[in-house]
């Protein structure tokens, strides 16, 4: 099983790549499907096929959907919205407005997650390529399953037993609505579903994450900060798509300085991201739109790769041991050490990467002991265990 996520800034060509990808896989002799997760659609206009929530069968052993929102919404968060939308009619909140407050912004992207887990467990498809939202509601929703583990096993247990526990005397002493078990029991259904999610796209056997983006100075910016981001969070990127490159058939004058400032581009490009393999796209002089113009598309982009393979082998999180010290290491390419904070509270590991945090339970092997030191050289953290423990709410402070 392999699922494949494109990603990049809005407008580079992620929606095209990721469909023509799924066409070319297809043409292999894989069963593939592609869906949507960007909330503004356009994988149909693309492919130039109707679309609806249900997959459909758009060329030989291809699949493609795009979901209902509202659809998958009343299936995940119906219960927890009931309960919701009576606390805001108490509160006063008028119908309609309780109704637009009861769903919380994001949830449309988060249901796009659960689907993944649907699709391989489906067992009908060998390949799922999701074509992502921009790059930065891709890390947002990429880290949702992450923070929410946190959360679901530490605070959620307290939550719901204090729930089960002053539930019944607040229902007697006011009529404010009070969150029934079967509320607690969506909220632990919908974690388990992203749970697994989880799993399923933070190992790199299964999922990979490729950087779709155009050979321009903001757009290689942005990309660099998503390598760095993904790789926080454990997603495993192993390939760079450079989209709309000027072919070398184009000849005119009126081209030369466009030329030039592409080529400037591709040379950071290539000297950037390290080992990661560079893919190029010629520009097509128009929208590359249908499946015969999809399909050309990939040709010129993937020649003779099989595109569903790992293009890129690697752990971007590891353990391994120093004599009598283990030292955990994580990627994270082209991360700053004054952007880089570090912190511990018993088991868990806080790293923060600008605006981004994540939130690392150790191993047992790990969660006994001291950290020793923290760098960053190279693209790479690398915390030091050693044999000491370590009281509660210690900090680590700012990595050098």
């Amino acid at each position: 099983m392999r699922v494949l996520l494109f990603t990049g800034k809005g407008g580079v060509g992620k929606t095209t790549t990721a469909a023509a990808t799924a066409l070319r896989i297809a043409e292999l002799g894989k069963r593939v499907i592609v869906t949507s997760a960007d909330p503004a659609h356009s994988l149909s206009d693309s492919m130039g096929v109707a679309l609806g929530t249900e997959p459909i069968e758009v060329a030989p052993r291809c699949w493609a959907q795009q979901l209902d929102a509202r659809e998958r919404l009343e299936e995940n968060w119906g219960e927890i919205r009931g309960w919701m939308m009576e606390m805001l009619d108490w509160a006063g909140v008028e119908a309609i407005e309780a109704e637009e407050l009861s769903i919380i912004p994001g949830l449309d992207e988060l249901f796009a997650l659960t689907e993944v887990e649907a699709l391989c467990e489906s067992g009908l498809f060998d390949v799922v390529v999701v074509d992502c939202a921009p790059t930065a509601e891709t890390i947002r929703l990429l880290s949702l399953p992450d923070i929410l583990s946190w959360y679901m096993e530490r605070l959620y247990p307290a939550s719901r037993r204090m729930n089960r526990m002053v539930g019944p005397l607040l229902s007697r002493l006011t009529s404010l609505p009070v969150a029934d078990d079967a509320v607690f029991s969506a909220g632990q259904r919908l974690y388990d579903r992203l749970d697994s999610v989880r799993r399923i796209l933070a190992d790199p056997k299964v999922t990979s994450a490729r950087l779709v983006m155009n050979a321009e100075a903001m757009v290689i910016a942005e990309a660099r900060r998503t390598y760095t981001y993904l790789s926080l969070f454990g997603y495993h990127v192993d390939a760079v798509i450079v989209n709309r490159i000027l072919p070398e058939s184009v000849q005119d004058p009126w081209f030369e300085n466009w030329r030039a400032q592409q080529q400037s581009h591709l040379e950071t490009i290539e000297s950037s991201f390290g080992a990661l393999p560079v893919f190029r796209a010629d520009h097509v002089g128009g929208e590359v739109v249908g499946m015969d113009a999809l399909k050309q598309f990939a040709d010129g982009l993937w020649g003779e790769v099989d595109a569903s393979c790992r293009l890129l082998t690697g752990r971007p999180l590891r353990v391994d041991r120093e004599g009598d010290e283990y030292v955990l290491s994580i990627d994270l390419p082209f991360a700053d050490s004054e952007d880089l904070d570090l912190s511990r509270s018993g088991d868990d590991l806080f790293i923060s990467i600008g605006p981004h945090r994540r939130n690392l339970s150790l191993p047992d092997s790990l969660s006994r002991r001291e950290i020793s030191s923290a760098g960053l050289r190279n693209g790479s953290l690398a915390i030091r265990f050693v044999a000491a423990p370590l009281p509660l709410g210690s900090a680590i402070g700012r990595s050098t």
